[in-house]
């Protein structure tokens, strides 16, 4: 077949197909907004997709399998003279096989008054019976479009249990019947954060980085502490936002893959304006992966005395003994500048909920560890694109999906930091070119950090407040 005529071919099929839309009648959802959303939201992160509608394609039995036998889940709503708005959930599909089907999540509702009430299956073995000459039936309490006829059929004493009068007001007679089958949906309408992917809110994000001033004059740099486990992504983290103020991918910290820790030592990287440019007004403190076999990966212990500022630069981890005053590279008096002032948890998005039960327990240590030294604490995710398909489409639309802010929960929950205290990022370990929106991330996530530091700083005034008051 020549190239002509087969660009001929697929032209009219081209046109062959939109002559069929071109006469497909449209259809419109009767449900509201707010009866959508009510709906939705008893059934969990789904969006809701109109398969039939009777007074498009017919108030018969047939039309109504014809559209919707095979898919599932479904959602069934009757529409009545009287006003009444009500219907059924099952998750199994419909078919014209005349038997019962076993649902035991199947149930009825009504959505009077703008609120859904729901009337849970009290025999799941016969939930839904697939007839042939009939809409949706729900056992042999609900049917919608009942034998092919405009009319509702309604038993409440026998699978469901319902009082008629509240349900449909005993108004058998069905303007509308709708069904809608239940598509899992991945992210939201609105972004649950606003974030400006524009160049302008870059350049403003470094803009404020650099100007940053501790509040406290002793103290000239904000010293954040990373701490993850192995794997997670913490020199990577630094070489990242290193990287976006230089200009170019950099790599300073060793990072990889890799089973064990690349990172043996307590290192302290002090971030510049550029290559030439001046430090910055924040250090970024990189330690020792946790791991979750015993005496394995960074000693819990070691990390009190790197929040107190005892733990010089360089020092070399023993995971099997923690540091001790009289060993080489342990500062005695430290001064405030050489504290914690914000510790940061890096954590994988891909692995949150499959995190081992016993660096759950590590993580919960050192958060107390923490919080008994009033150190402010946050989260940073990483590998976001890894672990959602819809941002590694789009990094933009870290907000908008739903799985993200799932992760981010469930961050919370295991770690008991606030929601508010997470933030997500994307690294870079591949690419040898910057990234505006992967910029714009990173550098929230160091403006984060430099408000918690301040934190700090704040309770350390009150506290030295109240002790010259008290004199």
């Amino acid at each position: 077949m020549n190239n002509v005529l087969l660009c001929e071919l697929v032209n009219k099929r081209q046109r062959l197909l939109q002559q069929f839309l071109d006469h497909q009648p449209i259809m419109n959802s009767r449900l509201s907004r707010s009866q959508e959303r009510n709906i939705c939201s008893e059934l969990g992160s789904v969006k809701l997709k109109l398969l039939y509608k009777a007074t498009v394609h017919g108030f018969t039995g047939a039309a109504f399998h014809q559209r919707c036998d095979s898919l599932s889940p479904t959602v069934s709503v009757g529409y009545n003279v009287s006003g009444y708005v009500f219907g059924g959930y099952t998750k199994q599909p419909f078919s014209q096989s005349g038997q019962y089907v076993n649902d035991d999540q199947a149930f009825l509702f009504d959505l009077t008054g703008g609120k859904l009430k729901k009337y849970p299956v009290t025999s799941a073995a016969h939930a839904i019976r697939m007839i042939a000459n009939c809409g949706p039936y729900f056992g042999e309490s609900l049917v919608l479009v009942n034998a092919s006829q405009p009319v509702t059929h309604s038993n409440p004493k026998s699978y469901y249990n319902f009082n008629p009068a509240e349900m449909h007001g005993n108004d058998l007679n069905l303007t509308e019947c709708e069904v809608y089958q239940v598509e899992e949906c991945t992210e939201f309408e609105t972004p649950w954060r606003n974030v400006i992917w524009e160049s302008g809110t870059r350049t403003e994000l470094m803009e404020s980085i650099k100007n940053y001033k501790p509040p406290v004059r002793s103290v000239s740099q904000a010293r954040v502490l990373l701490i993850g486990q192995v794997g997670a992504g913490k020199s990577s983290f630094f070489n990242s936002i290193n990287s976006v103020f230089r200009g170019h991918v950099t790599s300073q910290a060793m990072s990889g893959s890799s089973t064990t820790s690349l990172t043996t030592q307590f290192r302290t990287y002090s971030l510049k304006d550029g290559r030439e440019g001046k430090p910055l007004p924040i250090t970024l403190c990189d330690t020792m992966g946790l791991e979750d076999g015993k005496g394995a990966g960074l000693d819990v212990d070691d990390i009190a005395s790197i929040l107190e500022g005892h733990i010089l630069d360089r020092y070399q981890f023993n995971p099997s003994a923690p540091l001790r005053a009289e060993v080489h590279g342990y500062r005695k008096s430290p001064d405030l500048k050489d504290k914690i002032h914000c510790l940061t948890y890096i954590l994988d998005a891909s692995k949150v909920s499959i995190m081992p039960a016993r660096l759950a327990e590590k993580l919960e240590a050192i958060r107390k560890k923490a919080n008994l030294l009033g150190v402010p604490q946050m989260v940073v995710l990483t590998k976001v694109d890894e672990a959602c398909p819809l941002v590694e489409e789009s990094l933009t639309s870290i907000y908008q999906s739903i799985y993200i802010k799932k992760i981010i929960q469930e961050a919370s929950s295991k770690l008991g930091i606030p929601v508010s205290c997470i933030v997500p990022v994307r690294n870079y370990t591949e690419e040898l070119d910057l990234d505006l929106n992967t910029d714009i991330l990173l550098l929230s996530a160091v403006i984060q950090m430099l408000r918690f530091a301040d934190n700090f700083f704040d309770d350390v005034s009150d506290q030295l407040g109240n002790l010259q008051t008290k004199e």
